[in-house]
């Protein structure tokens, strides 16, 4: 048994616990520390050991509870929890069921358990791929499920938490021709060409040794994401406002036209990446970290990328289903709507806007639209500005804007969910 797998493994129980116990972000716990004694690699196997075990979590627990008369402490069902998915997934079980017994082995608090855990995992182990393989895929959680069996019916919200289970692959927005980036990251990595432009590698690469990273060919942006700044269209010279910027993958989009960008976010923890990839690709925008609220101007072109539940992002970020419980979206979509009003203000009539979010719910999109349009009398939609490459028609509501789903490319690995309007300001 590895010495380097054993350990990957513990820091993703660390990692769990932090989730489903403190309630705290897979993101945050990584940025805390908990992984800072892994190599890199073993730091990268961990988060992904973590990311997996969410994703399986209901299978994994049914599977778990035909063994378990009660539930043993936090630390040692996730480690039941890690064990039974690595092993569901193809994992040799000798492996995992002795990683997992000398990490509880060795927990001051738990090593008592050491048995159970090894008692409950050989069983497991005896018939978990054809029982895991029989389990449903794992489904929302009931408030954000209802909310879209409501909006997009029964069958597509299944096509969505399928999409959510079978997580996400790593797109990247190329500076310049993406077939040539495609080309120069080389066959091992499954690099391919989406029909929006972006480039779609297999596997999980570690992105700082790709090729073109350090030239700064390219930037890590889902494909969805990619398509608001390309809805904005930016010219040469235009005074072009990005708010809400951080991590700054639009803000790359637009300053490669050559506009003249200023990006806006309220946190300048999360604006450092974005200072990191504007020195790596060697463009420039105006950085400042403030509340956009209060921010002033006139520009050209706006872009919104409006703070929202991310429930578009799970295929992502399986972590958010155990983190959120619908709670505060009434007052989300309030502040949406008030950065809107206000970015609006900042438009010069003739200007161009684009709203977006990475949500899956209609009241953080398509109704969001709908009222602004009544607020508004200088305000009009541009669906035109939609008709991206890549773009199905279907996707595009002529009364409303975009909508991508996480179902939608199923063959090719699907895409986030996202809402995006394009509108003009009337002179």
């Amino acid at each position: 048994m590895s010495a380097s797998a054993t350990a990957a493994r513990r820091g993703a129980v660390a990692l769990l616990d932090q989730v489903l116990g403190q309630q705290r972000m897979l993101s945050d716990a990584v940025a805390s520390g908990t992984l800072e004694d892994l190599s890199p690699p073993d730091r990268a196997r961990a988060q992904r050991l973590a990311a997996d075990t969410l994703r399986g979590l209901e299978r994994a627990d049914r599977l778990l509870q035909q063994h378990l008369q009660r539930q043993p402490p936090l630390t040692v069902r996730n480690a039941l929890r890690l064990g039974t998915v690595e092993m569901c997934h193809g994992a040799a079980a000798h492996g995992v069921v002795n990683a997992m017994v000398q990490i509880i082995g060795n927990h001051r608090k738990h090593r008592s358990m050491r048995g159970l855990v090894n008692a409950v995992l050989r069983r497991i182990s005896e018939t978990a791929p054809e029982k895991w393989d029989s389990l449903r895929i794992p489904r929302l959680p009931k408030w954000l499920r209802s909310r879209l069996v409501q909006a997009w019916g029964a069958e597509a919200t299944g096509r969505i938490e399928a999409a959510h289970y079978a997580g996400a692959a790593l797109d990247l927005t190329p500076r310049a021709e993406p077939a040539a980036l495609a080309d120069s990251l080389g066959e091992t990595l499954e690099a391919n060409v989406l029909p929006t432009g972006s480039v779609r590698l297999g596997g999980s690469p570690q992105v700082s040794a790709l090729p073109g990273y350090a030239e700064g060919a390219w930037w890590v942006q889902d494909a969805a994401a990619a398509l608001a700044a390309r809805a904005l269209a930016t010219t040469p010279g235009e005074a072009v406002l990005d708010l809400c910027a951080a991590p700054g993958g639009k803000t790359l989009q637009l300053a490669a036209t050559g506009a003249d960008v200023t990006a806006v976010d309220i946190s300048a923890g999360r604006l450092a990446v974005l200072y990191e990839n504007l020195a790596r690709v060697g463009m420039k925008a105006r950085v400042e970290a403030a509340d956009g609220l209060s921010w002033s101007g006139s520009y050209d072109a706006i872009l919104l990328d409006a703070p929202c539940s991310a429930t578009g992002t799970i295929r992502r970020h399986p972590d958010l289903p155990y983190l959120r419980d619908g709670a505060g979206l009434a007052e989300l979509t309030a502040l949406q709507m008030r950065m809107l009003d206000h970015a609006w203000s900042l438009l010069r009539p003739g200007g161009r806007f684009v709203f977006c979010t990475c949500s899956l719910l209609p009241e953080e999109g398509e109704a969001q639209i709908a009222a602004a349009l009544t607020r508004h009398g200088d305000m009009a939609l541009d669906t035109a500005a939609l008709a991206l490459p890549g773009v199905a028609p279907g996707w595009i509501d002529p009364e409303a804007g975009l909508r991508l789903r996480p179902d939608y490319w199923p063959k090719t690995g699907g895409m986030d969910g996202f809402f995006i309007a394009a509108l003009r300001k009337l002179p």
